[in-house]
């Protein structure tokens, strides 16, 4: 069985399962007078790994800024685990079990990695194996190696590795990466990918921000495409990676 297929088995199992986790509806979102989002819907559920495709200004921030709280849509609903939670405040929304790694990773500069991963740890999530600092070390044996390290002396691969686990030691349901591998080099890349794999296969669920489609074809369940604000496309990897006419339509530059 070939990898994309795979990923439809075990995406078809979780919506056979399980309600949705995350569920948008009719999201209208903007800045001011600008709107970026438009009747955006889609679902992701338990254990699915979901990209968020498009090319640049095709509204991937805002709808993950309009998740995640920090904007407030203007229209539409959001229910995480079954509860409304688009008109909840930011915080709110992380101790449900919403964790986000951001774009530029946001490591503190005066707190070493063991800091990070002590001060930000909590238990969101009561299923599966809890993620402490010694199992997110396992994971990242380069973050163990620089435990006492400031956040401003480590590596942007290194960072990206602390913010991962940073996000990962408040145990969420949902997983949010916003560009993963932004800036990486290629072997840097492919850890994080490897990363994504593991998580994957202990049934964290993932949305991610990617602009690598191949190597995401591989790890994702499903795809959700946006352009100019609105979702133009959704499905399974095997359909993705045939309908080569989508990747040129909508994500080449």
């Amino acid at each position: 069985m070939t990898q994309v297929h795979k990923n439809i088995s075990r995406s078809n199992h979780s919506r056979a399962r399980s309600a949705p986790l995350l569920q948008c509806a009719q999201l209208r979102a903007g800045y001011g007078g600008s709107q970026v989002l438009y009747d955006v819907s889609f679902s992701i559920y338990e254990q699915e790994v979901v990209t968020l495709l498009g090319r640049n200004g095709m509204g991937k921030s805002t709808l993950i800024k309009t998740i995640i709280g920090g904007l407030r849509p203007q229209q539409g609903q959001i229910h995480f685990a079954q509860q409304a939670i688009h008109r909840l405040a930011p915080d709110a929304i992380a101790r449900l079990g919403v964790a986000i790694v951001p774009e530029g990773r946001l490591c503190f500069p005066n707190l070493t990695v063991d800091e990070h991963l002590r001060a930000f740890a909590a238990q969101r999530n009561t299923q599966g194996t809890p993620w402490s600092a010694q199992r997110i070390y396992q994971m990242f044996p380069r973050l163990q190696e620089r435990a006492q390290n400031l956040g401003h002396q480590l590596s942007g691969g290194e960072q990206q590795m602390l913010a991962i686990g940073r996000a990962l030691s408040t145990n969420p349901r949902l997983l949010i990466l916003d560009e993963a591998t932004e800036g990486l080099a290629p072997l840097v890349r492919e850890e994080i990918w490897q990363c994504l794999e593991h998580l994957r296969a202990a049934g964290q669920t993932i949305l991610v921000v990617d602009k690598y489609l191949q190597r995401l074809l591989t790890v994702a369940d499903r795809h959700i495409i946006l352009e100019k604000g609105q979702v133009v496309w959704q499905g399974d990897s095997a359909t993705l990676a045939a309908q080569r006419h989508l990747w040129q339509q909508y994500l080449s530059i």
